[in-house]
């Protein structure tokens, strides 16, 4: 955007490099819970996280209000292992969880690069958003500059496949108990729906960890980000509901009118819609 961005990125290119390996390898990395490493941080494979939630495409523009859990589940299909089939995964307030899940073979049609700065340069997928959460996501980027702060991009859109990779890659490193905590099946990650990004900043050495939360960046999302559309999706204190551990960097767009009340009544998104995730 500015020239604060410009000196950003050169910083962040050489933190890119210093972090990175190649291949599946540095994507796990860049898309890693620091919050979460044990002895494993030390090793080439590291872990990526998760996702969950959003829905109104066809039916939801930014403002639409917010569907009944009866039409919002109308289309839905029970899988033979008890799970769910969203029945319309291009809705802007879809909700996936570990109970819900997206058609292995969902692929936002939309979907763009948000000009805002990132912490690495090369072309990756993980850039992508669905269009109107790119364009919010640019518009709170642009807010956080005039308020200075400091805001840098680091992992959207994320296939199936990817999923599949990073979550089986975790499973090996940490097990499959420990993996639950952060990282979603494939079919089961929020971010499959491009409609999550997840943020970082300089204060945390651009990682994704817990005290990203702590930080003036991660305070001023937690107070600004359903002003743009966008909600921080798994709450403290929250597992319980959403099934995975405090992530303050990862934002979700859901359109203003739902990510305001969602912020006003402090709640998840399961709450929010009722629809929770069935018991492990």
């Amino acid at each position: 955007m500015k020239k604060v961005w410009i000196l950003t990125l050169l910083c962040l290119s050489l933190t890119a490099c210093s972090l990175a390996s190649s291949g599946d390898e540095q994507e796990a990395k860049e898309d890693a819970p620091a919050s979460s490493q044990k002895e494993a941080e030390k090793n080439a494979s590291e872990k990526e996280d998760h996702t969950s939630s959003g829905e109104g495409k066809e039916q939801a523009p930014t403002d639409q209000k917010k569907d009944s859990p009866s039409a919002k589940t109308e289309k839905d299909k029970v899988l033979e292992d008890g799970t769910v089939e969203v029945g319309d995964p291009d809705s802007l307030q879809v909700v996936v969880n570990k109970n819900r899940k997206l058609p292995g073979d969902y692929v936002p049609e939309d979907l763009t690069v948000p000009n805002v700065p990132f912490y690495f340069q090369e072309d990756h997928p993980k850039k992508q958003m669905r269009e109107e959460a790119a364009r919010a996501l640019e518009e709170l980027f642009e807010a956080a500059e005039e308020d200075g702060i400091e805001l840098v991009a680091a992992s959207g859109y994320r296939s199936y496949e990817r999923q599949k990779r990073i979550y089986e890659r975790n499973v090996e490193v940490y097990g499959k108990e420990e993996t639950d905590t952060f990282s979603a099946q494939p079919g089961t990650s929020e971010h499959q729906t491009g409609l999550a990004m997840d943020v970082t900043s300089a204060q945390v050495a651009f990682k994704l960890e817990q005290s990203f939360g702590k930080t003036t960046e991660g305070e001023w999302l937690a107070e600004h980000a359903h002003e743009y559309g966008f909600i921080i999706r798994y709450r403290e204190g929250a597992k319980d509901i959403t099934g995975y551990m405090y992530e303050p960097w990862h934002l979700r767009y859901v359109g203003k009118e739902v990510s305001s009340d969602v912020h006003a009544q402090a709640v998840t998104l399961e709450e929010f819609f009722g629809l929770y995730p069935s018991a492990e």
